[in-house]
């Protein structure tokens, strides 16, 4: 193994992220999604092919075209910026001036270092400068943005980021709590430990504001 190799394993084993945006290349969208589902399924054929799984099995046959499927149309959908969701603000004429709070969001996305699940919850704030959107609008934004091969403390800023964008305010809060099966599963297999991000813009930067968010997302609201 070259040292390009041992620093890419490093970086995977240890889940660091080298960018904070998604490394997509310019051409990724060249290919339709048929196109994309054809190619996948080969690749998965290989795979199977090679750990010697026979794929004329009737449980196995339909598996590479299941999982290419399910890459391109599911899992990986939110890499596609044309499935990203639009979010639609509106006056806020109530003129509703406390913070909005929309916890335990449940959050699927995929570790970018060994396409393993991460499983969580995602809680999300805002404190409107005068626009509010929809509360399942602010789900479909943690579910596009999860929806691809991620860093937790990535796909964190990028919620807090597009609300931003939407709202057109800094005060804009997010918390994630996920497990990560590439850690419980494989690897230490600590299937007890959850992985905490948090992003605060504007006025979630002070201590009080903080502290409120954090004390709301604490609150037992199971019904």
């Amino acid at each position: 193994m070259n040292k390009n190799e041992d620093f890419s394993d490093e970086i995977g084993e240890n889940h660091f992220a080298t960018s904070a945006t998604n490394p997509i290349r310019n051409d990724a969208f060249e290919l339709s999604d048929d196109q994309k589902i054809a190619s996948i399924k080969k690749d998965v054929e290989n795979i199977l092919n090679t750990l010697g799984m026979d794929l004329n099995d009737d449980s196995l046959k339909g598996t590479p075209n299941r999982v290419a499927k399910m890459f391109v149309k599911e899992i990986f959908g939110g890499l596609n910026p044309s499935k990203k969701p639009s979010a639609s603000t509106f006056e806020n004429n109530y003129k509703y001036g406390e913070m909005l709070v929309e916890k335990n969001i449940t959050l699927y996305s995929t570790c970018e270092h060994h396409l393993l699940p991460i499983i969580g919850r995602a809680h999300v704030a805002y404190i409107s400068k005068g626009n509010v959107v929809g509360l399942s609008k602010m789900n479909r934004i943690v579910d596009y943005y999860a929806k691809r091969p991620q860093v937790q403390e990535r796909l964190t800023m990028q919620i807090v980021q597009e609300l931003q964008n939407v709202l057109g305010t800094e005060d804009v809060a997010c918390v994630i709590d996920a497990k990560h099966l590439c850690v419980n599963s494989r690897g230490i297999r600590d299937i007890e430990s959850s992985t905490v991000t948090s992003e605060f813009g504007g006025k979630f930067k002070e201590e009080s504001t903080r502290r409120e968010f954090l004390e709301y997302i604490k609150l037992d609201t199971k019904f």
